[in-house]
């Protein structure tokens, strides 16, 4: 072996350290921009990472409800969501995340994700109803304002198929169509069961009156419902009830939807 063999051989690990240090340097300054696209892609531009700041494992951002990769009437959530990442946990083939949003979910959740699957801790946050109207129609066109909680058990994913309980609380709900404040408030259950989910909508007190039944999978999608209003403000919710779906009977109008 000539002496330049040996000295080539000699330097190779040296060169390896050295190629994974500048990686892992790489790794550790990515900035936060890099996730947004990845996000926005994801989710078809109807939620988006907007003005993040700080790096891919301990950054911040904004978050935006879009009615799609168009962002005119977009809308902004108050405060910034935070997330840190273990750098570590991916050389054992996880990633470990923990998010919160400053000022609608104080409490952060947890994510661990694999190959396989990912687990997210139960949680809750609490936005306003207009903040739904950056997803455009129908949201833009009743303009709803009040106060909007979820709330999650412990969340499972594996592959395709999911299991968890979320709870959407729509409080003293009102809209721009309407003169009737306010309308009601409601509560939705989505119930995840692996390949397919069922979602249970009903009215917790008010003068619109919403209840409905769906299931949903991979395969189908189907929710039957109905809106009414209470005999004394019929007359006054007529306007707004011919908008929500096609009358079915006297002061009610059946919510449909399959696909």
């Amino acid at each position: 072996m000539s002496y330049w063999m040996r000295r080539a051989r000699a330097a190779l690990p040296w060169l390896f350290v050295a190629l994974v240090s500048v990686a892992v340097v790489l790794l550790v300054r990515l900035p936060a921009a890099w996730i947004a696209p990845q996000f926005a892609r994801a989710t078809q531009g109807h939620v988006n990472l907007v003005d993040p700041q700080g790096s891919l494992w301990h950054g911040s951002a904004t978050l935006m409800l879009a009615a799609g990769h168009d962002v005119q009437g977009a809308t902004l959530l108050p405060g910034r969501i935070e997330w840190r990442a273990s750098f570590w946990a991916l050389l054992t083939g996880r990633v470990r995340l923990q998010m919160r949003q400053t000022e609608a979910m104080p409490d952060p959740v947890d994510v661990e994700a694999t190959l396989r699957g990912a687990n997210i801790t139960a949680g809750a946050i609490a936005v306003p109803a207009s903040l739904l109207a950056g997803l455009g129609a129908p949201f833009n066109t009743l303009d709803l304002d009040g106060n909007v909680r979820l709330a999650w058990t412990p969340w499972r994913v594996f592959g395709t198929d999911a299991f968890g309980r979320l709870t959407v609380t729509l409080g003293d709900m009102s809209s721009r169509v309407s003169l009737v404040k306010p309308l009601g408030s409601y509560e939705a259950v989505l119930q995840a069961q692996g390949a397919s989910s069922t979602l249970d909508l009903k009215t917790q007190k008010g003068p619109l009156l919403l209840d409905g039944h769906g299931t949903f999978s991979r395969n189908a999608s189907m929710f039957n419902g109905t809106a009414s209003a209470t005999p004394d403000q019929r007359e006054n919710l007529a306007g707004l009830l011919n908008l929500l779906g096609r009358p079915v009977g006297p002061g009610t109008v059946a919510l449909n939807f399959m696909r």
